[in-house]
């Protein structure tokens, strides 16, 4: 039997012609660093075959895969080896294809969680039904005729729990894994990245070009007739027509993509919620006074810092807003207007709120109580925009309105979650039941959540609370109308 060792970017690396158990195996799966293949070869059910792992879409290395061949023939195996670089995907095929397997991989992984999550619950609940036995602390009788039946079972509680505690760990993980998956569209898509994104390929681009043209590029030369700077110039043309078109779109549907023509000198611009007056204007950033500057500030002036002499560029690419001198100099409209710009720029984070798990309340993990304290501590972040008075006035204590949020475990996210806005006594009640907190989320509250569209965000509400908020007589509200405050420079 022929070993066939073919490469295309359409389809990767495969390895075809082995069966099970005839010595191929071991050539495949070790490395060999002298003749530089360092990548182990995986099995595919699937397709059937071998396969080198991240060999789709890429370029191979032909004096690898000879020197894998030379190996299998070494162990009596007849080899072959064909590679065909022009049979590629176009980049839009072949983004469309990963999008896809995210969105596979992230539903694959929720239910591997939710297995994982509920094998960890039902340990759970088998070691607190052994210990039943032991609950009013009756100690293991040495000599006794119970004494053998006492140790298995405390074995028993001891396997059951660690048991639990590995499947929750994996749970976690899973979960982690999951949501990476969830965000891989959103994070490509992201204008901000896409940008940058550009800049990168644009460069390749220009350095392909004069390769081309036998010119060096990036420190080095490369042969100009090398068909592989043809195929590569052709991939990064796609690549940047398709993430312009990205950006395009993105500007259609209403997001600001800032540029040099959009700021002079003395214009202040937003940027990570405080603003700065603007000193130079660059062809790709704006030069501001050191952020260092703006620690407790929400408006940082060209004079009278700390740092005077230090300053910072702020790129095209992660400003939020601009304003006019007149306009930092007049007492603010409403700031709605700033937040509908902001929610432009960061556009909602669409996710469900987990179904209530009624397991946490009985055992609560110290990420629970970690996860409420640093709640609390948001009320009055460090270098954040200060936010606008709640709804109600703060002299009606207990009935001032709050705003109650969610929190989860795994997710590292930009801007907080909040799903109602009630008065503070409701905001306690409800974020005080047992039945509101999960194993890898909680609900808390603030009654300074800081401004919307940068340090919160509304979340969709799928009703799994609904019972709790009938039982505590609770009516929230989805609205959030702070009062306008002219901003004030701290010292």
């Amino acid at each position: 039997m022929t070993i066939e060792i073919t490469h295309t970017r359409r389809e990767g690396t495969l390895i075809e012609g082995t069966s099970r158990n005839d010595g191929s195996k071991e050539v495949l799966r070790t490395r060999h660093y002298a003749s530089g293949y360092t990548t182990l070869a995986k099995w595919s059910r699937n397709l059937g075959c071998w396969y080198l792992p991240y060999s789709r879409d890429k370029r191979t290395s032909p004096s690898m895969l000879e020197a894998l061949a030379d190996r299998l023939r070494a162990k009596g195996f007849e080899a072959t080896v064909t590679i065909d670089e022009t049979d590629r995907r176009s980049f839009a095929e072949a983004e469309q294809d990963r999008v896809e397997r995210a969105a596979g991989r992230a539903e694959r992984f929720a239910g591997y969680a939710d297995n994982a999550a509920r094998n960890s619950e039902a340990a759970w609940k088998k070691s607190h039904e052994i210990s039943e036995r032991f609950a009013f602390g009756q100690p293991i009788l040495i000599g006794h005729h119970s004494e053998g039946r006492a140790r298995r079972d405390h074995a028993r509680m001891d396997d059951a729990m660690r048991k639990s505690i590995g499947e929750n760990d994996r749970a976690n993980r899973l979960t982690g894994r999951a949501q990476v998956a969830a965000n891989y569209e959103r994070c490509k898509k992201d204008p901000g990245r896409t940008l940058r994104r550009l800049e990168r390929l644009r460069a390749d681009l220009r350095a392909v070009e004069k390769w081309q043209r036998g010119e060096s590029a990036k420190g080095y030369s490369r042969n100009p007739d090398d068909p592989e700077l043809t195929i590569r110039h052709e991939e990064l043309t796609e690549e940047i027509e398709h993430w312009e078109q990205l950006i395009k779109d993105a500007e259609a549907e209403g997001v600001k993509i800032w540029s040099r023509a959009d700021f002079s000198r003395g214009d202040f611009v937003l940027y990570r919620g405080t603003w700065y007056e603007v000193l130079r204007v660059n062809p790709k950033s704006v030069t501001i006074p050191h952020i260092h500057n703006g620690t407790g500030k929400r408006i940082v002036r060209a004079t009278g810092n700390r740092h005077d002499d230090w300053t910072w560029t702020a790129p095209y690419d992660d400003v939020s807003g601009r304003k006019s001198t007149d306009e930092m100099q007049q007492p603010p409209q409403a700031e709605a207007v700033v937040h509908q710009e902001q929610a432009k720029q960061c556009p909602p984070i669409k996710e469900p709120v987990p179904a209530a798990e009624t397991c946490s309340a009985n055992h609560p993990s110290p990420w629970h109580a970690k996860a409420r304290r640093w709640a609390l501590c948001q009320d009055a972040p460090e270098g954040r925009p200060t936010p606008a008075t709640a709804p109600a006035e703060r002299a009606n204590g207990q009935d001032g309105m709050a705003l109650v949020l969610i929190t989860s475990k795994n997710s590292h996210r930009s801007r907080k979650r909040a799903l109602w806005a009630m008065t503070r006594r409701e905001a306690q009640a409800v974020c005080g039941d047992s039945r509101t907190s999960g194993r890898t989320y909680m609900l808390t509250w603030t009654v300074r959540p800081g401004v919307e569209g940068t340090d919160w965000e509304w979340t969709p509400d799928n009703g799994s609370l609904d019972p709790v908020l009938s039982d505590l007589g609770v009516t929230p509200r989805r609205d959030w109308t702070a009062s306008v405050q002219a901003p004030t420079e701290a010292a």
